[in-house]
C-alpha cells in the first residue's frame, strides 16, 4: 500500500509499544513501523467517505404518543381459573414435584 499520509514518528511508535506492553528488543521495529503506517493509511482512506448519514435512520422510529395508555385491566376471576384445571386448590395450582432424586 502506497502511503501518502503523515508517517509515525519514533516517539509515537515508542508510546504505542509502551501502551501495548511490547518491548523494542522483542519486536522488529522496521516491520512494526511499516504496519502502523499502513494502519494509519487505512484510516486516511476511511476518512474520505461521507459519514454524515445517521445510521439510526434505517430503523423504525417509535414515538411515545403512539403507544397505548398504561391502564390496568381486570384479570381472571377465581371461578374462571378453577375451570382451567381440576388441580386448583386454595388459590394455587397443584403441580408435580420437580425437585428430588431425579433432579
Amino acid at each position: 500500500m502506497a502511503t501518502q499520509h503523515k508517517k509515525i514518528d519514533e516517539e509515537t511508535l515508542n508510546n504505542l509499544l509502551y501502551l501495548s506492553r511490547l518491548s523494542p528488543d522483542s519486536t522488529d521495529m522496521d516491520t512494526l513501523k511499516k504496519q502502523v503506517d499502513d494502519i494509519v493509511g487505512y484510516f486516511d482512506i476511511l476518512s474520505k467517505y461521507d459519514d454524515s448519514e445517521n445510521p439510526y435512520d434505517a430503523y423504525p422510529k417509535t414515538q411515545a404518543d403512539k403507544l397505548r395508555e398504561d391502564v390496568p385491566e381486570g384479570g381472571l376471576e377465581i371461578t374462571d381459573v378453577k375451570k382451567v384445571s381440576k388441580d386448583f386448590m386454595d388459590g394455587y395450582f397443584q403441580v408435580p414435584k420437580v425437585l428430588g432424586e431425579g433432579a
